[in-house]
């Protein structure tokens, strides 16, 4: 009920006093309920009770008045005397008191501390004020109900504002460029004189006209629909929609897997058939786990299982299909054992954002679109859920994997578990489908003290033409998208997990935080960097990369985004930068060299040679490269005296990262404190690690460690200008893309590979 209405209850006595007062009554501040043109804030309805009416009586006589009160505006009234309900005169208007100014005051006072007050405090501020514990709930359930009302009024007054805003930027954008044009020959404006903006509106246009093209005639083939000719766009002019049968197709739906379908949750004739093919999935994920050889073989390295096609198709001859021509199978077996329980691991696997945060190296995008089922008896057990996620490779050369699928969970024996993945393209078929994941998924089985065993089946029908050479054998060797990649990853941030809840921390080494709320603090801020420079590096279809120069693999792709009111962010236009090429030396090497402070003024530009010192740090795994460090530049440039960095290094048999971004001190103080993390400011650069998927005698060359070479992915992202609106000038991209080629001609210089 709307906070300041009071409702009559009916065939009650009223409570007269011996003086002819009404006791026990009052109003308050709120909303008012009524029609809209003849209610003003404020007003209110009269509520009569016993001192004896049961709760609720009270509620069903407010119901009863709030259906009376919307059929008529006009019986609104204003409090004032005592009640009628023993006036034989029956046209008398209702006049009750109103609550004092006294009590309101308290009430808001109260209600500052204490929106929610249980039985105990209501009755207690009741005695004080004299009310009914019965006055005291409503008023403040009708005070609630008129904040929130209040509040989403302030935010869509905020949100009507900057629509406003963003249209008439966009106006303002399409008139100066339609009308740019050379100042000496008055023609179009060329590459060299226009903004990076502008340059990139023109290379975007040229191919988004190619893929209309390509677009329509797919949609003659299945839709039956003719051809349609789209016109040319004027150059300069910014991307607008285009008519695509009764369907308005913008630049923002181009993208691997997105085209011609607009994915969305199951229609109530699609779930009996999800369900069925979710129940197959599970039994043979089972049996798939269960079995060896020779459904299974080892590779020829002899780390990794590899399945024997001809024997799959022989064991399990139905299932979503044959394969789709052009395809090629990806499936692969891995065992671990994590510290974890075996329920808290279910749960992250069924919470897309728990998921989706634990494996953000190899997640790019995800989302739930329907839930079937939720389980039964409080637990995971029968959950059915459709999802969509976007698979990806750190690194701008490798296309990423986009799959629509449906994921189950049940539990086969007391501490033991299982969740799979089907897709879902065999009941909504695309011409477009360049990844399917057949029964992918794992089983958890719980051992002693929190512990679990984890055995992960990874099986996919892809198609890699998109990859590029550089990462082809790491891609079709399974490493990259395998199940040693997601059973590493998770061994890795279960060790994470657990060094965030441990208690017993040595306080011996110096730097150490043992300060629990500290330490929780800085893993949270160095969590949302990890997260926040893996979703900006990889080919993701909500990414645009351009590339700068050249047509090799040492090619730099960058792209820009406005940062606006994001306290986790600094304001303004943020351009990314990144690069991917290959090292002749071990993963190991690369991680320790790039990890260590000691040698980071070797490639660290903007540190300017100054020495880096290591202020503070959390281990966060058994290996010692696993952790989170608070690094202090000493250079001789003062402005740069008091920076800090906070760097994430982490690694694991398939993958290493270093990630890092500058902080504020004064920001960093109070996150060392246990201050809340999330309004610090940060723009992460970093490297991503691979192996390049190749055995020793296949690369031909080694270090002494006994691996072959690295594939390394260098990524900055630097604010070139504090203001939003501001145009990206060539000058800016120049600066950054010679600030990323200086390093990598350093990393390669310090690890002996000037002829790389």
């Amino acid at each position: 009920m709307p906070a300041g209405v009071m409702i009559p209850a009916r065939n009650m006595p009223s409570m007269i006093t011996g003086n002819g007062s009404v006791s026990g009554y009052g109003t308050s501040s709120g909303l008012a309920l009524g029609q809209p043109n003849n209610m003003m804030e404020g007003q209110l309805h009269p509520l009569e009770m016993t001192q004896n009416a049961s709760e609720s009586e009270i509620a069903r006589m407010r119901d009863e008045e709030f259906d009376s009160t919307n059929k008529s505006g006009s019986e609104n009234h204003e409090l004032g005397g005592s009640g009628d309900d023993q006036d034989p005169r029956p046209n008398k208007k209702k006049r009750y008191h109103r609550h004092t100014q006294h009590q309101i005051q308290e009430m808001e006072a109260f209600f500052k501390e204490c929106p929610h007050p249980d039985d105990k405090q209501r009755k207690e501020l009741g005695r004080e004020l004299g009310l009914e514990p019965l006055q005291v709930k409503f008023w403040f359930q009708n005070k609630r109900t008129q904040m929130k009302t209040q509040h989403e009024r302030h935010e869509n007054t905020q949100l009507r504002t900057e629509i406003e805003k963003l249209r008439a930027d966009n106006m303002r954008y399409r008139e100066a460029l339609s009308t740019a044009s050379c100042p000496n020959c008055g023609g179009p404006t060329a590459v060299g004189q226009m903004s990076f903006d502008e340059h990139h509106l023109r290379l975007e246009n040229s191919r988004l006209r190619e893929e209309i093209d390509r677009i329509s005639a797919i949609a003659a083939k299945y839709v039956g629909k003719p051809v349609v000719n789209f016109p040319l766009l004027s150059s300069p002019a910014l991307p607008r929609p285009f008519d695509f049968g009764s369907q308005p197709v913008t630049e923002e739906m181009y993208g691997v897997g997105d085209l011609l379908r607009s994915i969305s949750a199951p229609s109530e004739a699609d779930k009996p058939m999800i369900i069925e093919l979710a129940v197959a999935a599970m039994e043979e994920l089972v049996r798939m786990v269960q079995m060896g050889e020779p459904l299974w073989m080892t590779s020829l390295d002899g780390t990794t299982c590899m399945l024997n096609e001809e024997e799959y198709i022989r064991t399990f001859p139905s299932g979503i299909g044959p394969k789709p021509t052009g395809f090629k199978c990806e499936a692969s077996k891995e065992t671990t054992v994590v510290i974890m329980n075996h329920i808290n691991l279910v749960e992250i696997l069924m919470d897309v954002n728990q998921w989706s945060t634990v494996f953000s190296g190899i997640i790019s995008k995800a989302s739930t679109l329907d839930v079937l089922s939720t389980g039964v008896a409080g637990n995971y057990n029968g959950a059915l859920q459709v999802m969509t996620a976007e698979f990806q490779v750190l690194s701008p050369l490798v296309p990423t994997r986009e799959s629509y699928y449906v994921r189950y969970c049940k539990q086969h024996a007391e501490g033991t578990w299982a969740v799979v993945d089907v897709s879902l393209d065999t009941i909504r078929p695309s011409p477009t489908v360049r990844c399917r994941r057949r029964p992918s998924g794992c089983i958890i089985q719980e051992m002693p003290n929190g512990y679990s065993k984890v055995t992960w089946v990874e099986h996919v029908e892809v198609d890699d033409g998109g990859v590029h050479n550089l990462y082809k054998q790491l891609v079709s060797s399974g490493h990259a998208f395998g199940a040693r990649r997601w059973v590493s990853t998770l061994d890795r941030q279960c060790e994470r997990l657990a060094s965030l809840m441990a208690s017993n921390i040595p306080t011996g080494d110096v730097g150490v935080i043992t300060n629990q709320d500290g330490r929780k603090s800085m893993l949270k801020l160095a969590e949302r960097m990890v997260i926040s420079f893996c979703g900006g590096v990889s080919a993701s279809t909500a990414h645009t990369w351009t590339t700068l120069s050249g047509t090799g693999a040492d090619d730099v792709r960058v792209m820009t985004r406005k940062s606006v009111d994001d306290p986790g962010r600094p304001p303004g236009i943020v351009l990314s930068a990144a690069t991917s090429f290959w090292l002749p030396v071990s993963p190991k090497r690369v991680f320790d060299f790039l990890r260590d402070e000691h040698s980071r003024s070797e490639w660290d530009i903007l540190s300017n040679g100054g020495a880096v010192q290591e202020m503070a740090h959390i281990a966060n795994g058994r290996d010692p490269g696993n952790c989170v460090s608070l690094l202090r530049v000493n250079s001789a440039n003062s402005s740069q005296s008091n920076m800090l960095i906070l760097q994430e290094s982490c690694t694991d048999p398939t993958a290493s990262f270093v990630i890092y971004a500058p902080v504020d001190i004064v920001a960093m103080n109070v996150v060392l404190n246990g201050g809340d993390p999330d309004y610090v400011a940060l723009l992460p650069s970093g490297f991503a690690i691979l192996p390049d998927g190749m055995t020793v005698t296949d690369a031909g060359m080694a270090d002494s460690g006994g691996s072959s070479g690295s594939l390394l992915t260098v990524a900055f992202q630097i604010l070139v200008d504090s203001v939003p609106t501001a145009k990206l000038s060539l000058g800016s991209v120049a600066t950054v893309n010679n600030l990323i080629a200086c390093t990598v001609e350093r990393i390669k210089a310090s690890l002996s590979c000037d002829n790389a």
